[in-house]
């Protein structure tokens, strides 16, 4: 019944304080008012007891919508994250629920548990990262709650208003939605992970319907590395299709993100082409990146790939024709030849070190 309830006053209080103009006064009388009856469960990610903090960017979504702010995880011996992330600043409450069904992410065991504690805690908002998780995971939450979700947002402008990027981050779409609940995906780099620290959340065990899953987790096989995590890396190098083979990727890229401290990413072109990893692709169908460093050599720039990573703060790139679109969004470029480019520029690197 709380749920039910909430939503159909915050519909009222809505409906009723936009039927004038207001007033400067009204206009924060308004504001208050609804944001007495928002709640938002932001959805966070954990693997092997270690808390994702690149999904605390749903954290600071839902803190700018104002009302109470809560999170939630599972997994198996989740308490211990929980503990940890009861520290984060802004949230009032961690729910967890210790299963571990949830341990691998799998969306179909996910959706009906994230479903049962929200109608449970009547939120009106969830927010979950605009990551592979948060994608796999929030259509099939929309579908369950007959709702429609809103995807990758970048600016928060109401409580029922949201931006986001559409054709590849070359338009700007504004969204409003009357569904109840909200279902939003963050784009992380619009919504920097907040303070880690200084947070004094309640934690309390959530509901956990069992559901049966038809999906059956098999194996995988996760590739180790010391380098920084690609989507929270200050620095990301990555190469293209022009590198030409696998062999001339990892004889090249991996040397220059390591004399730059980097984390290495790929061009769709060079992962369909085999020369590196899925998990390395940067772009509209890989991952978002905003670093303060991003290095590109062998890439063109095709929207695509422009798309994941054109908010990084300094843009370098080496390519050997001059007309590439890359130099259009490049602060720095280089045409030359990168098989004598890229080990010159390691080499320095090097030296300085």
């Amino acid at each position: 019944m709380v749920a039910p309830l909430r939503n159909s006053l915050l519909r009222q209080a809505t409906t009723c304080l936009r039927q004038t103009q207001p007033t400067p006064v009204a206009r924060l009388s308004r504001n208050a008012t609804i944001q007495r009856l928002l709640s938002t469960l932001a959805v966070l990610e954990q693997r092997e007891g270690k808390l994702n903090h690149s999904s605390l960017a749903s954290v600071t979504a839902a803190q700018r919508m104002g009302g109470s702010v809560h999170g939630i995880l599972a997994g198996s011996n989740v308490k211990g994250v929980a503990d940890e992330a009861a520290k984060v600043d802004g949230l009032e409450k961690i729910i967890y629920i210790e299963n571990g069904d949830y341990d691998k992410g799998l969306p179909e065991n996910w959706a009906p548990m994230l479903v049962e504690n929200v109608k449970k805690g009547g939120y009106t908002h969830v927010f979950a990262g605009h990551s592979a998780f948060g994608k796999n995971l929030m259509p099939r939450v929309a579908a369950l709650m007959d709702v429609q979700q809103i995807s990758d947002i970048t600016q928060i402008v109401s409580e029922d208003t949201f931006v986001r990027p559409i054709y590849a981050g070359n338009a700007v779409l504004t969204v409003q939605s009357s569904d109840a609940p909200k279902l939003v995906t963050i784009r992380g780099t619009a919504f920097p992970s907040g303070a880690a620290e200084g947070g004094s959340a309640s934690i309390e065990e959530g509901a956990d319907p069992k559901a049966p899953c038809p999906t059956e987790w098999v194996s995988e096989n996760l590739a180790k590395s010391d380098r920084p995590e690609l989507g929270t890396a200050a620095r990301v190098v990555s190469g293209g299709r022009g590198l030409k083979s696998k062999e001339e990727f990892d004889r090249l890229i991996p040397p220059l993100a390591d004399a730059l401290g980097a984390a290495v990413g790929a061009s769709r072109a060079a992962v369909d082409s085999g020369f590196a990893d899925n998990s390395l692709q940067v772009g509209q169908t890989g991952k978002n990146v905003a670093p303060q460093l991003y290095l590109c050599a062998g890439i063109s720039g095709a929207i695509q790939h422009l798309a994941g990573m054109k908010d990084s703060k300094v843009i370098a790139c080496i390519n050997k024709d001059a007309d590439a679109p890359i130099f259009q969004v490049a602060d720095v470029g280089l045409v030359g030849d990168l098989f004598e480019k890229v080990p010159e520029l390691t080499e320095k690197l090097g030296n300085q070190a």
